[in-house]
């Protein structure tokens, strides 16, 4: 296992075995995993949401002022990526490794998992730094529960062009996902940039705090895909089954398909959730 470095996040590849991942991710709240995805990968996902991303405004869509500066003055945000993009629905949320990770961090404790969210952020020149945040602040009970509590979020962040300190790469404090008040969210002094290479990802804990970076660039984008994780217990934050068509998700694979909402759910203690009079959704939805 790699050294931790007061400058640099810790990096392994994504080849090494996955307890290394695991255990650098559970000592500092997050790890970047260098080479998730491949340069084709990138480039066919990049070719597949760059129409979407031009025809988008920067800025939110949010009359609340906190939302809108959350959000970005000058980024973009694109969603419902299992419908914009092939290589996303069948490659990024598929992936071996993702899955791997994702059933170390849930199964045991809570069953099973499914995606929350999934979007591209594109963060534009003179975006100013967004706030930090902890991801489970998404659901407050688990904000006073602190480091004791489950883990109820797990981020893949994939860098789809080159991430630097300068044009906004995403700022995290290793360790303040073992800070013992969740209330405190830390200060810019304390933050790392997860600098990275196109197809390098950032896997973070919900309970690490971290923001998106400020772009000092004149002309530089930032972009990367964000997909989040929560347990089954939790309702996800995008409602797929009323935005991903029923034909389009017959066309995924099983795992896919369990993700985005199309199968049922089963946490740990339940009979089954998400069913059709008590019985699974797949079998109603004839998947």
């Amino acid at each position: 296992m790699s050294e931790p470095d007061t400058a640099r996040l810790r990096t392994l590849a994504s080849t090494a075995p996955i307890g290394e991942i695991l255990g650098i991710f559970r000592e500092d709240g997050g790890v970047i995993i260098q080479g998730l995805l491949d340069r084709d990968q990138v480039d066919r996902l990049n070719r597949e949401i760059d129409p979407a991303i031009q025809e988008l405004s920067p800025g939110s869509k949010h009359d609340d002022e906190l939302a809108a500066e959350f959000h970005g003055r000058n980024t973009k945000r694109l969603t419902n990526l299992v419908t914009r993009s092939e290589t996303f629905a069948r490659e990024v949320v598929d992936h071996d490794l993702v899955h791997a990770l994702a059933d170390a961090v849930f199964l045991e404790e809570s069953g099973t998992y499914w995606m929350t969210t999934a979007q591209v952020i594109e963060i534009g020149p003179g975006n100013a730094a967004q706030m930090l945040h902890r991801d489970l602040e998404n659901w407050y009970p688990f904000v006073g529960m602190g480091p004791a509590g489950p883990e109820v979020a797990v981020n893949f962040l994939i860098a789809l062009n080159e991430f630097t300190d300068e044009n906004g790469a995403t700022r995290v404090i290793p360790g303040s996902h073992t800070w013992s008040d969740f209330e405190d969210r830390g200060t810019p002094a304390q933050t790392i940039p997860a600098e990275m290479r196109p197809g390098d990802a950032l896997f973070f804990s919900g309970k690490t705090a971290h923001g998106g970076g400020a772009n000092g660039t004149k002309d530089e984008y930032r972009r990367a895909v964000s997909f989040a994780l929560n347990p089954g217990f939790l309702v996800g934050e995008e409602a797929y089954p009323f935005l991903v068509d029923r034909e389009r998700a017959r066309t995924l694979s099983p795992r896919v398909q369990g993700l985005i909402g199309f199968r049922s759910q089963y946490p740990k203690g339940s009979p089954g959730l998400w069913q059709v009079d008590y019985a699974e959704l797949a079998d109603y939805l004839r998947l």
